[in-house]
């Protein structure tokens, strides 16, 4: 009777260390997002994570480096549909688009974006591409891609 005592006293002993777990997590997390800075911190730390330019968008990739082209490729489709799942649409599919203007394959990507996201944040991504696009085209004439265009000139 005495290891079946202690099994049961085992038994409560874990589940209150769980609890208390538990609501130690709970009590610390609510703390934090009460926290007025929160927000401002969890803004900051992810502008800090992404490459920001000076005019506030995100700083495109060297173009000549396909390495860093395929890390930024990852990152802002990584950060775009994290911020979709937060509801932050502008933000994400501004990352989305980023994602896009730098694939090497835009219509497949295109499409599985079409079949995976609503129809009016699909709708925004397009409206977004061709000012990425212009983002694009200007960032590869200032690194130098575009100087045999002003060549010509």
């Amino acid at each position: 009777m005495s290891a079946l005592m202690s099994k049961a006293s085992m038994s409560v002993l874990a589940a209150v260390a769980g609890t208390l777990f538990v609501s130690y997590c709970i009590y610390f997390d609510r703390k934090r997002r009460s926290d007025p800075e929160f927000k401002k911190k969890l803004k900051d730390k992810r502008k800090r994570r992404t490459n920001v330019s000076k005019d506030g968008s995100t700083a495109l990739p060297d173009l000549k480096d396909h390495e860093a082209v395929q890390q930024f490729f990852l990152r802002e489709v990584q950060l775009g549909e994290e911020l979709l799942a937060q509801g932050e649409i502008e933000e994400g599919v501004e990352h989305l688009s980023n994602a896009v203007a730098v694939c090497g394959q835009p219509q497949q990507l295109l499409q599985v974006l079409q079949q995976t996201l609503p129809p009016q944040v699909f709708r925004l991504l397009l409206e977004r591409l061709p000012v990425v696009g212009q983002r694009l085209m200007a960032n590869a004439a200032q690194s130098g891609l575009g100087m045999a265009e002003d060549d010509v000139e």
